[in-house]
């Protein structure tokens, strides 16, 4: 899908109504992980997830519909790791930052930012996800954190942000309400691996 992407100019000050905020580090690890049981369980070889594909669904789980709009895709990722390896494309510098594709949901604006040494990755995402939800403009919000580590840290964030924002948090497994609507990470990237639900069904 390497050829979708074109070249853009954004940065994190000028936010899009849409924004999707990703711990790519996390998303990564999850992706490796699933690969490693989806080949053990249905005995194929799993490609690369489909970074185009896997926005698409999230953009859709998290409530876009056919139109033109504009999603800006803010990528947070620990500062020695130069793509992500699970993913195509998946070079930060080369193939994602600066670049996007468009198709029947609207353009889809990239940007990554490494987590510098004088703060924490838990600290960066909550004080990004703070700042995007502090922009009047933006009106719709996916929030892909590492549940399994800051999960709290993000509800307990957006219980300050329950007011005209459409927010969605993407979890591996259903988790604590907060004041926000809840996807499953797993189907997204299911579709971006290209494995089906029928696969996975045992076979009598």
């Amino acid at each position: 899908m390497n050829s979708i992407f074109t070249a853009t100019f954004r940065t994190f000050a000028v936010m899009s109504k849409n924004v999707i905020l990703v711990d790519a580090d996390y998303v990564d690890k999850v992706v490796f992980e699933l690969t490693v049981n989806f080949e053990r369980m249905i005995g194929r070889r799993i490609p690369q997830a489909d970074m185009a594909r896997w926005i698409d669904c999230i953009a859709l789980d998290g409530g876009l519909r056919q139109g033109e709009h504009e999603t800006q895709v803010v990528l947070i990722h620990d500062k020695g790791i130069a793509s992500l390896k699970n993913f195509i494309p998946g070079d930060y510098q080369k193939e994602l930052n600066g670049m996007a594709f468009k198709d029947n949901l609207g353009e889809f604006v990239f940007e990554h930012h490494p987590v510098e040494e004088i703060t924490t990755k838990t600290d960066f995402f909550i004080d990004a996800l703070q700042t995007i939800c502090q922009q009047t403009e933006v009106e719709r919000i996916m929030v892909i954190p590492d549940a399994e580590h800051i999960y709290n840290n993000v509800r307990a964030s957006l219980r300050h942000f329950n007011n005209d924002k459409q927010i969605t948090v993407f979890t591996m497994q259903p988790m604590e309400g907060g004041p926000f609507r809840q996807e499953i990470l797993g189907y997204s990237l299911m579709a971006a691996l290209g494995v089906r639900s029928e696969e996975l069904q045992p076979t009598s």
